[in-house]
C-alpha cells in the first residue's frame, strides 16, 4: 500500500472519526477546546525541548563532537510541533510521544537503524603497492 495514501487519506479519516467519537462523549465545545489546549501546551513544550536540544548540541560542538543525535532530535521536535498544531487527537498523541525524551529515543531508534560501519578492512582482491622512481641516470 502506498504511504502517501495512508498519509493523505487514512490519517484525516481517522482524525475525523476520533473527533466524532470524542465529541459524542464530552461534547462539541469541549472537543474544540481540548484541540486548542493540546496545540498550545504542545507547542510550549516543543519550545522547551528545542531549547534544551540546542544547548546540548552547542555543548557537543564546544567539545569538538558532531551533534548527530541532537540534529535528529531537533528534527523530531519540529515534526512533533507540526503534528501538535494539526487539529486532531491521533496526531496530537504522536506529537506528544515525540516530545517525551524516552519515547522519542525509542522512536528514533525504531526508524533509524544503526548500520554497521565498515571496519576499514581492505578487499582481498586489492594489491597494496608503492611506486618508486629510480632516476640514477639523470643529473
Amino acid at each position: 500500500m502506498n504511504s502517501f495514501f495512508l498519509l493523505f487519506v487514512c490519517v484525516p479519516a481517522l482524525e475525523v472519526f476520533l473527533m466524532i467519537k470524542i465529541g459524542g462523549k464530552i461534547g462539541a465545545l469541549n472537543t474544540v477546546s481540548l484541540i486548542f489546549l493540546t496545540a498550545i501546551i504542545g507547542v510550549y513544550f516543543a519550545k522547551l525541548e528545542g531549547i534544551k536540544t540546542m544547548k546540548s548540541g552547542a555543548m557537543n560542538l564546544y567539545q569538538n563532537k558532531i551533534p548527530v543525535y541532537e540534529i535528529i532530535t531537533g528534527a523530531s521536535i519540529a515534526i512533533a510541533a507540526l503534528l501538535l498544531i494539526i487539529p486532531g487527537f491521533f496526531t496530537d498523541t504522536i506529537g506528544f510521544l515525540l516530545l517525551i525524551p524516552f519515547t522519542r529515543r525509542m522512536l528514533i531508534n525504531l526508524f533509524v537503524k544503526k548500520r554497521n560501519m565498515p571496519n576499514n578492512k581492505e578487499d582481498e582482491n586489492t594489491l597494496d603497492g608503492e611506486i618508486i622512481e629510480d632516476k640514477k641516470d639523470e643529473l
